[in-house]
């Protein structure tokens, strides 16, 4: 059975299609963001037609659909979401504003210039609801019905869209969560969004817990109807398999369960970048990887050490708080469509706006008129115009010029000044970002491997190694489509959480196995209702663990049976030496505390990913030599070999400064640097 991995992002999607004898290909068609699944419906068009098939053949042969999308986090940064209602208990609509004193994430509370923070849900719709549980999980006061429909009442002449019910407590006891939200559902059968607390994040902390609701309820409407409707698409068209998404910690998990739980998606295609690094950073014998994917859009920037995937607790989207569960990657608005402008002090920025799709780059000739880093890259000789994406897009280096002009004069430069200015600017966000994932943590760069990926990566990232004295830069054999062929290397599955604060002192041993077999049996029936194997179902268990009185907590690995004082013993060992690794101290002598167990039921998918070896020539690559190309290096123009990607072989050395022209992305390879190709076609960039 054939499989394929979409990931639509910003200008591009990415499809890789997987065959039954372990074949990769690839293919890329503009993202359409008026209806983003047209843009995933022409790139199964091109594989289709790569097979000499028609598109209903190819796709009724498919045995699952593996689906990244940054649906959900542009219509959260862009404010395109639904009209939320917001049902709490009473005494508690405030603390969605108050939201612990944060006015705004990038500056202090206390300056007063700051405008105050814009809940995604109004004060006149967040409504009190009459009930109280307890801390014990006790229910001190039942839900009132009476209450709940008049603040429906009221939510349903404003005509909202979505419902989040968000009451205190009800991650230990969600009886009065579950009750309010049936009589929301039986009163707006279907036509209103409702989700809950307990169902998005079942943990304490109340800002984050119903924060991270309100996301979801604000994006699930928007989340749900695309994916109902690219499921009933992919069925019209004869699909019979599994369309999976991926989530935003690096799991992929069903459609109807991303329908539910549409926070989930946030973030979902770049989180599958770290599982590509980590895949080529094996191959290539390295564990400790600084992952770079420049896509069209964007820049996602993600650390591995000792080959862990950083996942973390306390993600921030925009000015909203998201507490999911989320792999570790910082973005930021540099990518091959980023525009170069001027600023008010006369100075030229790059980004964080975005050409995108539409128009795109001016290269493009689609009526981009500004200048972006992919025209400049074009002016600086880099990206060819007549193998773009392989020649389906031929590029108007002219265009490029005409738009460079609009800083250069204005700066008083030549156009090629300029170009090679926007590309050390872009080079320059990328190493700060890099710097504030590893220098800024005690981590020192030249311990890691800089492994690239994107369509514009492989352009900028020998570039950004040398900026950053980065010994090695991996760039692997599908670089652009670095997070597409993640996902092919993720495993299905979800994590499940539960708050029970205790002090290790007093720890219930026989309470904590009880609250994973709960844990447990919610994960088994959770894959089956999505019709997966439950028979090959790997548990993880980790746990929140803290210094009493600390105020951020160390996730530490748990048995898979907790017997005795003796297991938890070694529980407490591994927190405190983990605890020095990250913080180069740790307290023995203190008193421990365990706050939130976590379940990670995971089903693998039988993909043993095997890339087929190229063949194996000589250190000298003539026989790949397309042809040379004037480019600019430093303040030297170069006449630059230019080699086919294709026809390179194992073992062939290249020399910078050259270039190598893949069909989906070019390698440029600057002077002090040396190419190595191995044998599964993947780039080995080595400072000289």
């Amino acid at each position: 059975m054939t499989r394929v991995a979409i990931d639509v992002g910003g200008t591009f999607t990415d499809c890789l299609v997987l065959d039954n004898k372990g074949r990769l290909k690839q293919f890329k068609a503009p993202t359409t963001p008026e209806d983003p699944s047209q843009g995933l419906m022409d790139s199964l068009e091109k594989a289709a037609k790569s097979e000499g098939q028609t598109l209903s053949e190819f796709i009724g042969e498919l045995e699952f659909i593996i689906h990244g999308t940054t649906l959900a986090t542009n219509a959260l940064l862009t404010e395109r979401g639904a009209k939320v209602g917001m049902l709490t208990t009473d005494g508690f609509r405030d603390e969605l504003e108050i939201r612990r004193g944060f006015k705004n994430i990038r500056t202090s509370m206390y300056n007063l210039g700051v405008p105050p923070y814009k809940p995604l849900v109004p004060r006149y719709l967040r409504l009190p609801v009459r009930e109280r549980t307890l801390f014990t999980g006790e229910i001190e006061t039942a839900l009132d019905p009476a209450s709940v429909e008049a603040a429906l009442d009221k939510l349903s002449s404003e005509n909202v869209k979505s419902i989040a019910v968000c009451f205190l407590h009800s991650y230990i006891n969600p009886e009065n969560e579950r009750r309010a939200a049936e009589i929301c559902r039986q009163r707006f059968d279907g036509n209103v969004y409702v989700t809950t607390s307990h169902e998005i994040l079942p943990v304490w902390g109340e800002y984050e817990r119903f924060s991270t609701t309100v996301v979801s309820a604000y994006i699930g409407p928007i989340v749900s109807d695309y994916l109902m409707a690219l499921e009933k698409r992919l069925a019209g068209l004869g699909f019979k398999g599994s369309l999976l998404i991926v989530r935003a910690d690096g799991l992929v998990q069903s459609a109807s369960h991303s329908r539910r739980q549409a926070v989930t998606v946030i973030n979902s295609g770049p989180a599958a970048g770290p599982t590509a690094a980590l895949f080529w950073g094996r191959s290539s014998r390295h564990n400790n990887l600084i992952s770079v994917d420049m896509g069209g859009t964007s820049l996602d920037v993600s650390l591995i050490r000792k080959g862990e995937i950083p996942t973390t607790t306390e993600s921030w989207v925009g000015d909203e708080r998201v507490a999911i569960k989320m792999v570790d990657i910082h973005s930021i608005g540099a990518g091959g469509g980023s525009l170069a402008w001027i600023d008010s002090l006369g100075l030229l920025r790059v980004g964080p706006q975005s050409a995108g799709a539409v128009p795109g780059p001016a290269c493009y000739g689609r009526g981009g008129d500004r200048p972006t880093v992919t025209d400049a890259d074009v002016l600086l000789g880099y990206v060819p115009t007549d193998y773009f994406l392989g020649g389906e897009i031929p590029l108007d280096a002219e265009r490029s010029r005409e738009a460079i002009r609009r800083v250069s004069e204005p700066l008083k430069m030549s156009e090629s000044e300029a170009a090679r200015s926007i590309f050390q600017s872009v080079n320059s966000l990328m190493a700060d970002q890099v710097i504030e994932l590893s220098t800024k943590r005690g981590l020192d760069v030249r311990d890691f491997a800089l492994l690239v990926g994107g369509g514009a990566g492989a352009v900028h990232g020998a570039n950004v190694a040398e900026l950053l004295r980065i010994p090695l830069v991996v760039i692997p054999k599908y670089a652009a489509l670095y997070s597409a062929f993640g996902m092919f290397a993720m495993d299905i599955g979800r994590e499940y959480s539960r708050t029970h604060i205790m002090r290790a002192d007093k720890v219930d041993l026989k309470m904590i196995e009880g609250l994973y077999r709960d844990l447990a049996k919610q994960a088994i029936a959770d894959f089956k209702e999505s019709h997966f194997k439950t028979k090959d179902l790997v548990f993880t268990r980790t746990a929140q663990v803290r210094y009493a009185g600390q105020f951020h907590e160390i996730e530490v690995p748990l048995p898979s049976v907790l017997k005795s004082p003796g297991d938890l013993e070694d529980v407490l060992k591994a927190f405190h030496a983990r605890h020095k690794e990250l913080y180069t101290f740790h307290l023995p002598y203190r008193q421990v505390e365990f706050l939130t167990f976590w379940l990670k039921a995971t089903a693998g998918r039988g993909l043993h990913l095997k890339i087929i070896p190229i063949a194996r020539g000589k250190a000298n690559p003539k026989a790949a030599l397309k042809r040379k190309r004037r480019c600019l290096f430093g303040k030297n123009w170069v006449e630059t070999p230019c080699y086919d990607g294709e026809r390179l072989l194992a073992g062939n050395v290249i020399a910078g400064p050259s270039i190598i022209e893949e069909r989906a992305t070019t390698v440029v390879v600057p002077p002090g640097f040396t190419c190595a190709v191995d044998a599964s076609g993947t780039y080995l960039l080595k400072r000289s």
